[in-house]
């Protein structure tokens, strides 16, 4: 099993509005809370974690070290942004227990070519995630599903055609679509529309002739 990624931390007593200079000395501000563990006020390099941020899902476990002292497992629950800027202001990280199943949301990743999309389709995801509940070393960062199947426009990929590993329940409907391929869209071409238009009219203009005429042949016959 690889090295899992590794986050050093520092206790902080600092809270409140107080952490704004936490920030400016480059520092994040974050929580460490679990299932029967006093939540715990720490601060983590935020360049550290920004690094180590593009790396890791929310189901990536990470071994989290505070004060230097022995790491422990945790998972990256949430991330507070600015909503300017869009970096990172505060962290929560979920102390786990290697032997309690945890649920979480991993991204669905399709592999190969959709044949269908050859013929003039748009390949679509209405799913892009499911969650799943397994133990936390078991999680998977993704669960990947074969495009090569989608020959057409009437065939879809669900639920049920993921590559599921051992030990991994997926909780979800197994009929959920998560791929599929949907036929071009059919234009109506304009000219026959105006060409029926200009017809339409042109009839139109003739049958107000005719009764004009027929008018004036009336009309002639009363005064005489």
């Amino acid at each position: 099993m690889p090295d899992r990624p590794r986050l050093a931390a520092a206790s902080r007593t600092v809270v409140g509005k107080k952490v704004a200079h936490l920030r400016h000395e480059g520092r994040l501000p974050a929580v460490v809370y679990g299932h029967g563990v006093e939540s715990e006020s720490v601060s983590v390099d935020a360049h550290e974690f920004e690094l180590l941020h593009r790396k890791v899902g929310a189901s990536t476990l990470v071994d989290l070290s505070v004060d230097g002292k022995k790491s422990r497992p945790v998972l990256v629950h949430s991330i507070q942004v600015n909503p300017i800027s869009r970096r990172p202001i505060h962290i929560d990280l979920f102390a786990v227990r290697m032997t309690e199943e945890l649920t979480v949301e991993v991204p669905l990743v399709g592999q190969g070519a959709a044949p269908a999309t050859e013929l003039g389709g748009t390949l679509v995801h209405p799913t892009s995630s499911v969650r799943v509940r397994a133990l936390p070393d078991k999680l998977p960062d993704s669960l990947h599903y074969d495009l090569s199947s989608l020959v057409d426009y009437d065939t879809t990929i669900t639920v049920a055609d993921l590559e599921v590993p051992d030990g991994v329940t997926v909780q979800a409907d197994e009929h959920e679509v998560i791929a599929r391929v949907l036929a071009p869209r059919v234009e109506l071409e304009e000219e026959p529309v105006a060409e029926a238009a200009a017809e339409a009219e042109g009839e139109g203009g003739e049958a107000a002739e005719g009764g004009a005429a027929e008018g004036g042949e009336g009309e002639g016959s009363t005064e005489s």
